[in-house]
């Protein structure tokens, strides 16, 4: 959520903000709605600091007046009663004004919440303007030795690469035909070494940011209220992405909804709390079951492993101090974990870094991570396709924009401040697995299993194609 204040005080950098990231939100009505709401606010403060020295001040005068009361009669009784009911019905005046104030305040508070939780944070001035991802501009990247991804596999490697899909099909490694009987579209089964695969993928990750990065390993719910999917800015931008339980219909206190990221979990711990700022960093890292509706995906990338509505991810955040320079340098650590993870499988990858209009609602900054897949992109003139790069990671800075919905702050120098959040894929399985598979396959159709993965597979090296 963005700082009202810095709203009031420099409006234009927001509305800025809103078009550079191609959003239709009214910042003007946002701005005059809360104009409003404060002249309502300092008119019932005026009144009620009024009623409150009224009410001081006639205590004496109706003390003597009902005085002269008990002691008058007639016309002049009458009169001192008068005056004593207009006495006392002052503040009960005032009071009566001050509520249709606040009736007022309360009639704008949910457009203004409203309008609140759309306003993007706006994007750091570095971030290059653009309109989708065919705008972001690749950073840099990096190619195992002995291979180089802008030359053709075949020409590399002396045979034309298999696909993951084909790949998987033929060494056993996934079931579509069942996990889509069971499940719908965009479904799947691990089989065998595909699933031991996936498990050594996930577990090579963590513990390479428990015990060489020192990151905490904290378990998440990825079942949760709408108030960690709203303070963590998944709502209400994406709301149509995320599978909804609607426990109210049944009786139960509130919906539910499962989520995307871990990042809902691990944000969501500290929701409403003071840390203490000697404490900051905190650095944490989940390994979660991930649900996304690929609403508006439709006819994208339905064969194979690439866009799923179900995956399991290993996810960083960094909470820390509310200071650019820090963030900034997190933001550049946490990509560089993951830049060592990737070589040490030796995937081929590339930075990208997202332009202004691929941002999304609470990023000021982001930077994607994309691994080459041999088994992408359009037809070669064999008819097999050429490569292509597909998106395997995000690492995002947000500064305080997030926690600021959830009210995550820190003490420090006798003062509260706002946290700074920072999240990035770790590694997310099994679309990890696409480049994996595709530049270790070999020519017999087998796969040769990365070092770092054969301990958590039993010591084994290949994955070999059955006997024909």
């Amino acid at each position: 959520m963005i700082d009202l204040k810095q709203l009031r005080e420099n409006p234009e950098r927001f509305k800025t903000g809103v078009q550079r990231k191609g959003m239709g939100v009214d910042v003007d009505r946002l701005v005059a709605l809360d104009a409003r709401r404060r002249q309502f606010q300092t008119q019932a403060e005026a009144l009620r600091a009024e009623q409150k020295k009224i009410e001081k001040e006639i205590g004496p005068q109706i003390g003597q007046l009902s005085g002269q009361i008990r002691k008058a009669a007639g016309d002049e009784k009458a009169r001192l009663e008068r005056s004593l009911d207009e006495l006392r019905g002052k503040p009960a005046a005032l009071k009566a004004r001050i509520g249709e104030l606040e009736s007022r305040m309360q009639e704008i508070d949910p457009e203004l919440r409203s309008l609140l939780l759309q306003v993007p944070i706006p994007p750091d001035d570095d971030v290059p303007v653009g309109s989708t991802s065919d705008d972001n501009v690749e950073v840099r990247r990096w190619n195992p030795p002995g291979f180089d991804a802008a030359r053709p596999f075949k020409e590399q490697r002396g045979f034309a690469p298999r696909t993951h899909v084909e790949l998987v099909r033929d060494l056993g490694l996934a079931d579509f035909e069942r996990g889509v009987k069971m499940a719908g579209s965009r479904s799947y089964v691990l089989t065998g070494h595909g699933m031991r695969l996936h498990q050594a993928v996930l577990r090579y990750a963590m513990d390479f940011m428990i015990d060489r990065q020192g990151f905490t390993p904290v378990s998440v719910p990825v079942v949760v209220k709408e108030e960690a999917m709203e303070g963590t800015a998944f709502f209400p931008a994406g709301r149509e992405q995320a599978y909804h339980i609607e426990e109210s219909k049944r009786g139960g206190g509130s919906d539910l909804f499962l989520t995307g990221t871990g990042e809902v979990g691990l944000m969501g711990l500290h929701m409403g709390e003071i840390l203490d700022g000697a404490a900051l960093p905190l650095k944490y890292v989940t390994l979660s079951t991930c649900f996304r509706r690929e609403a508006g995906a439709a006819g994208k990338d339905t064969a194979g492993l690439y866009r799923i509505h179900q995956f399991d991810k290993v996810e960083q955040v960094v909470i820390c101090r509310a200071d650019e320079g820090e963030s900034r340098a997190w933001h550049a650590k946490m990509i560089g974990f993951v830049e060592e993870i990737l070589r040490s499988l030796s995937i081929p990858y590339r930075l990208m870094q997202c332009c202004t209009g691929d941002l999304g609602v609470k990023n000021a900054d982001m930077i994607d991570v994309e691994s080459w897949m041999p088994g992408r992109g359009g037809e070669g003139p064999d008819g097999r396709p050429t490569g292509a790069y597909g998106e395997t990671h995000s690492a995002s800075r947000l500064y305080d924009y997030q926690c600021r919905r959830l009210n995550l702050r820190y003490r420090s120098g006798g003062e509260n401040a706002f946290c700074h959040s920072l999240n990035n894929t770790v590694i997310a399985s099994p679309r990890v697995l696409i480049p994996l598979l595709e530049n270790h396959q070999d020519q017999d159709g087998g796969v040769t299993i990365p070092a770092p993965l054969r301990p958590y597979m039993g010591g084994r090296e290949r994955i070999t194609p059955p006997a024909r």
